[in-house]
């Protein structure tokens, strides 16, 4: 079941589908704005009340899913106004059409160009911020977005946790079912890839999330070897000689309530919680959250190296003259390193792995860029096989290159 509108364009790009007649109720769809924020719901709804009268928002509809005579005859331009009143920050999930869907990497549809038409009549600079749908009302809660706008049907629950402006839009629920006397043509295995990856330059989707998912995995990591070789060092200088001991409590209430939790319960609390009102870019948001988290194994991982470091080698760096931290740093840690190599390398795979979440924070990542692609080909197994492949590659080209290192550090103690 789903609604009327994205059931004609689902079933559109899938001859093999039909709609059934059963008729169901009416919902309405309205944006979201957040509780007490009074003055921005009047000037939405203002807006709205303006853009019907003029005929703005029925032509804005016929654009997309009028008669074949109406589509894409009134696409609405951005007015010339002035901007002088900041930006209007919109939150959605684009993959919903025809009310938001990516088209030439740009998000367009229905609720696009409404609210870029309120963004003109309020003199405001429209931002668009794709998300996952779960995600958008508590942005909104949250003040991580000014409004939500992805198809939201008006609903008592809802209304208890935000506003809703005045409805724009109506739509019935269908149900689509196999239909079994449609012909329907088998594409190519070629057709198929020129379709999701080559046709309106799709692969780039998957390219910027590629980009995205390098950096985040990248400085999480300098983030988790960095804190985590603290966290290591702090624990194991109490377990030697029971010194440092407001640190070491500190560090194992960090370790059990990182360990304790999933990391995407982490992300969102950092990103909704911790930065709600710090406009900080979601890759920093994210590189801190997977990098807090990966400090907290690789901490446990390198601990139980230096552990496992006979004794009898810090009793050597003693006899040497050398301290504590000479010893550490000197004898201690490289022979940790190399006992710990390859649970350090399966840490950062699975940290790698783990970045598939930052979707959910709107962040564009390698499985948001297959997810995008999947929204608008309805194509399922392309997209994502791609995406699975990619970060195998990966993970195999990282094994390789840590068992080159060991096999090296082998040879060194020769």
């Amino acid at each position: 079941m789903i609604d009327e509108q994205p059931a004609l364009a689902f079933v559109e790009e899938n001859p093999g589908l039909k709609i059934l007649d059963e008729e169901f109720t009416l919902e309405e769809y309205a944006i979201v704005i957040a509780k007490g924020n009074d003055d921005l719901l009047e000037k939405v709804n203002t807006a709205l009340e303006e853009l019907r009268s003029e005929g703005t928002l029925d032509r804005i509809t016929k654009n997309y899913i009028g008669t074949d005579a109406e589509k894409g005859n009134y696409p609405y331009e951005p007015q010339d106004a002035s901007r002088g009143n900041g930006t209007l920050t919109m939150g959605t999930n684009a993959e919903f059409p025809p009310y938001e869907y990516y088209e030439n990497n740009e998000i367009v549809g229905i609720d696009v160009d409404i609210m870029q038409a309120i963004a003109d009549k309020l003199g405001m600079e429209l931002k668009i911020e794709d998300m996952a749908f779960d995600s958008i009302i508590p942005a909104v809660s949250t003040g991580k977005i000014d409004v939500g706008a992805a198809g939201f049907t008006v609903t008592e629950e809802r209304k208890k946790n935000v506003n809703f402006t005045d409805t724009y839009a109506t739509s019935k629920q269908v149900i689509i079912v196999r239909d079994g006397n449609a012909v329907t043509a088998k594409s190519s295995f070629g057709e198929k890839f020129y379709q999701n990856f080559i046709q309106d330059n799709r692969y780039a989707y998957m390219l910027k999330g590629l980009g995205n998912t390098l950096i985040i995995t990248i400085f999480a990591v300098m983030i988790g070897i960095v804190l985590g070789f603290l966290i290591a060092i702090v624990r194991t200088s109490h377990d030697r000689n029971g010194g440092l001991g407001i640190l070491n409590a500190v560090c194992k209430a960090y370790l059990t309530i990182i360990r304790g939790t999933p990391v995407m319960i982490q992300l969102l609390i950092i990103y909704y919680v911790i930065f709600q009102s710090i406009n900080t870019g979601k890759i920093v948001v994210a590189v801190i959250a997977f990098g807090l988290n990966s400090a907290a194994y690789v901490a446990e991982i390198v601990r139980s190296g230096i552990m496992a470091v006979d004794i009898g080698q810090f009793e050597a760096g003693r006899s040497l003259g050398l301290n504590y931290r000479q010893t550490m740093t000197t004898i201690i840690l490289p022979q940790a390193v190399k006992n710990i190599l390859p649970a350090l390398c399966n840490e950062f795979i699975s940290l790698l792995k783990e970045t598939s979440i930052s979707g959910y924070i709107g962040l564009m990542d390698l499985t948001k860029g297959g997810d995008i692609i999947r929204s608008v080909t309805y194509e399922a197994f392309m997209p994502l096989i791609a995406v699975a492949v990619i970060y195998l590659l990966m993970v195999v080209g990282l094994s390789k290159a840590v068992g080159v290192l060991e096999r090296k550090l082998r040879n060194n103690e020769r």
